[in-house]
């Protein structure tokens, strides 16, 4: 009888989840062919590039600073962009960025003093940077051309240790970058599922993408665009875990003293 007992008290937690099977997806392997992609994905990289509704802080100096007074009208006193950073800490720090703000319109224009209207459509930072480093060169010598994009967001969701919104005020970042700063995945995230929602031209996409082929490298979607948002989607599990009745755990409860008190009464 005590063996039955004992039997039935393994065969309840069992079933109440305390021991969960562990599924497939719970692997922590990812990745696992990255080397015969990497060198790969290096030489084809493709970096972000400006897309309308970018804010960018441009800032002319040069030797005369009175010089290039005039490519820098619309001055302010600035303001502070929230940089996430990697590396452990729990709350964005802030960085300031000063200096004139310009809008990337739908055409993908900016309104430049002096130069006037400059497209923007398919360059990244670096490449509009060098433009317009070649335009102000007709008027002055030597121009330092500096560019950030200070709205550059995207939010990370689902299974990561710090889901949220992300600045990246360089207006670079890939996949990995942006699970990075969430944290990376926890236990309960599925590898093989991460959802990649973009909008483009008014047009939303989705795409899977499975974190245990290093493919997806090149993928168009490992160098993230303004505004994506990526979803890690639970294993197994996590969705059984939510399942389970919130009061589980005073059942067991009851349970184990129920069956305490009935083995102390056989006993006599």
């Amino acid at each position: 009888m005590k063996y039955l007992i004992y039997l039935f008290s393994f065969s309840l937690l069992c079933s109440c989840g305390i021991f969960p099977r562990k599924s497939v997806d719970d692997g922590l392997n990812y990745l696992n062919n990255i080397d015969s992609v990497a060198l790969k994905a290096s030489q084809n990289a493709s970096l972000s590039t400006i897309q309308p509704g970018d804010q960018l802080v441009i800032v002319v100096s040069a030797k005369d600073q009175d010089v290039v007074r005039p490519f820098n009208q619309n001055f302010s006193s600035g303001q502070l962009v929230e940089e996430a950073l990697a590396g452990g800490n729990s709350r964005p720090q802030p960085t300031p960025v000063a200096g004139p703000t310009y809008m990337v319109d739908s055409q993908g224009n900016i309104d430049f003093p002096i130069i006037g209207t400059l497209n923007t459509d398919g360059k990244t930072l670096e490449a509009f940077k060098g433009v317009l480093k070649r335009a102000i060169s007709r008027y002055i010598k030597e121009p330092v051309v500096s560019i950030r994009n200070t709205n550059y967001k995207v939010t990370v969701l689902g299974e990561v240790n710090k889901p949220g919104q992300y600045i990246i005020p360089d207006g670079n970042a890939t996949l990995l970058n942006a699970l990075g700063l969430a944290g990376d995945l926890t236990i309960y995230g599925k590898r093989n599922d991460v959802l990649l929602v973009r909008n483009v031209d008014g047009i939303t996409t989705k795409e899977r993408i499975d974190l245990s082929k290093a493919d997806f490298i090149n993928s168009p979607y490992y160098y993230l665009r303004q505004g994506d948002v990526i979803y890690v989607s639970p294993n197994k599990t996590k969705e059984k875990t939510a399942r389970l009745d919130p009061n589980a755990g005073l059942y067991i409860s009851i349970a184990s003293i129920a069956i305490t008190i009935i083995a102390l009464i056989i006993r006599k």
